[in-house]
């Protein structure tokens, strides 16, 4: 079994706009520098990403938006201190496999 395109696109999008530090999510925040010096902040981002997207029975992306700003909230609030998530985050969001 393959990856849908639908999945393969969300992915695609949300690795460009996290490696060009242009999402615009993260505008003022300097998370560019933890590919680098912090990666595994990056590795958490991708995670909570890959847990929490959803896909129906044909492999067509339900949630990319969300799964998105989840990911993104994380590196938000790990990069500045004050930030907070509105929804914490469940155990089952933040697991790596």
């Amino acid at each position: 079994m393959r990856l849908s395109e639908s999945f393969s696109g969300a992915l695609r999008t949300f690795a460009y706009f996290m490696a060009s530090g242009t999402h615009d999510q993260l505008k003022g925040i300097d998370y560019l520098k933890l590919y680098g010096e912090e990666p595994s902040a990056i590795e958490q981002a991708f995670a909570i990403f890959a847990n929490v997207i959803a896909l129906d029975e044909n492999g067509e992306v339900l949630n990319a938006k969300h799964a998105e700003k989840r990911a993104v909230d994380y590196i938000r609030s790990y990069c500045d201190h004050t930030f907070k998530v509105e929804q914490p985050y469940e155990d089952w969001e933040l697991e790596l496999h």
